[in-house]
């Protein structure tokens, strides 16, 4: 028997490819599908399976086209009720993988289909567990991005989850291993590990949700507070895993096509697309096309995109380093963006070229910024999060959370110049692009974010550690 997790540190995604005695099965295969048929074929094993835990909110999952290129069966757990072809396994139903068993318990509680996958192995043994989004390390799914009517409150899902975890998983031996469809960064929990693999034994240890002596109500109460609102483009990626999607190829297909400068610009025109840049800030400071938004590759692409353009029909053209742009394609895709219509051949050099304009965003360091406080201090914005601001900020600085830029458009100087930062400097530059979509044309960046900050004598606050179960 042999077990891989394939990690995507971009969606902070697990998905695992399980192979005994020249048969294989997949589960939560992300869209693009030939890495898991390359690992197959390299191994002589035939795909028998294709696993899926849940339906899928955070991107969207390969199954139909594996299923499709192989055969294999989809299998769901209960109470999933997809548009195409499916096997609906009951609970505790026993799939056979070679010499190995793979055992579904149903875990309702981050969804009500959510299932998790026990491998027993060749000698009997629970071996280890695939559990979707409704045990992390560290944490467990959250309770709201299945709520269907009034009727089925997120309360009432931490209530099953609970029962599920009392019920299905605790009971196994300490020694199996746990594989989550999660780690660290993903925004279906609030506080996973950065670990990604893990016994269950050290989770009842580690793990807040799984103490032995929590009643249901506190469990609830845990779970439920301190959510933050779920991406707006969740509802869309939900949608596709139940109805299906275009074939990855055809979506590459289109989005593959090179522009000229004058096509480029009268796709934009004609079609409203996202002028999406996907360079590093430092090349999007330097020059860029106006207008267009930044959201760089080196960083978390996929899920930035979601949050802040939600549409996943929405057109966009990129602006792409040479060589990558199948690449961002391929990570729009992964969270249902499909609509790429092409990107811009030769990039901004090409535009450049032709006498076109081109337009930058002034950036400074901390040094500067510690220089010019005394002048800034009421003009200094945050782009972190919350819980970051919370924890530590620059003194008097306003926070006003990238995901939310746009409802503080009202806090933010038409005129005087004002200071911008972030952790690091990639959101400061997306908070930056979408300023300057917007109007606003006076800020500055600071090179490094807080982290450059906390190096220099800027007043900040004292650290407060992040609540934590």
């Amino acid at each position: 028997m042999k077990i891989e997790q394939i990690y995507t540190g971009c969606l902070a995604q697990g998905a695992y490819y399980i192979h005994s005695d020249g048969e294989a099965a997949i589960i939560d295969p992300l869209r693009e599908v030939s890495p898991y048929l390359a690992r197959a074929e390299k191994d002589g094993v035939n795909i028998k399976y294709v696993f899926e835990t849940h339906f899928h909110a955070d991107f969207v999952s390969g199954h139909v086209t594996l299923s499709e290129k192989t055969g294999a069966p989809i299998i769901y757990g209960p109470n999933a009720n997809p548009s195409f072809d499916a096997h609906i396994a009951k609970d505790g139903e026993v799939f056979q993988l070679g010499n190995i068993t793979i055992k579904a318990l149903h875990t309702p509680g981050h969804t009500m289909e959510s299932t998790t996958y026990l491998v027993i192995d060749e000698h009997g043994k629970e071996h280890a567990i695939f559990t979707g989004d409704t045990l992390f390390l560290g944490d467990v799914g959250r309770p709201d991005l299945a709520q269907k009517s009034d009727d089925l409150t997120m309360e009432d899902l931490a209530g099953y989850s609970f029962d599920s975890l009392r019920n299905k998983i605790m009971p196994l031996p300490d020694d199996v291993i746990v594989y989550p469809a999660h780690g660290a960064g993903s925004a279906c929990g609030k506080h996973m590990m950065k670990e990604t693999v893990d016994t269950l034994g050290n989770q009842r240890k580690m793990n807040y949700a799984l103490r032995e002596d929590m009643t249901k109500e506190e469990f609830i109460k845990e779970v439920t507070d301190g959510l933050s609102t779920p991406p707006a483009y969740f509802p869309l990626n939900v949608q596709m895993n139940k109805e299906g999607y275009e074939d990855i190829e055809t979506v590459l297909s289109s989005g593959l096509k090179p522009l000229t400068p004058s096509e480029f610009e009268a796709v934009a025109n004609e079609t409203e697309a996202v002028m999406l840049d996907v360079r590093t800030p430092f090349d999007f400071a330097t020059g860029h096309i106006p207008n267009s938004i930044f959201i760089g590759l080196d960083g978390s692409f996929a899920p930035w995109v979601g949050e802040l353009i939600v549409d996943v029909k929405q057109p966009i053209i990129l602006i792409a380093p040479e060589g990558r742009e199948k690449e961002a394609v391929t990570r729009l895709s992964r969270v249902g963006f499909d609509n790429t219509m092409g990107y811009l051949e030769g990039g901004v050099d090409a535009w450049e070229d032709e006498g076109r304009e081109i337009d930058t965003v002034e950036c400074q360091s901390a040094t500067q910024l510690q220089n010019d406080y005394k002048d800034y201090q009421h003009r200094i914005f945050d782009v972190r999060k919350e819980s970051e601001y919370s924890s530590e900020h620059v003194i008097d600085a306003k926070n006003t959370p990238l995901s939310t830029i746009n409802s503080h458009l009202e806090e933010i100087p038409q005129e005087e110049k004002f200071y911008i930062h972030c952790a690091g400097g990639y959101r400061s530059m997306i908070a930056a692009s979408i300023l300057k979509s917007r109007g606003f044309h006076n800020m500055i960046d600071v090179q490094g974010g807080y982290k450059a900050i906390k190096s220099s004598d800027i007043p900040t606050t004292d650290f407060s550690c992040p609540t934590k179960h």
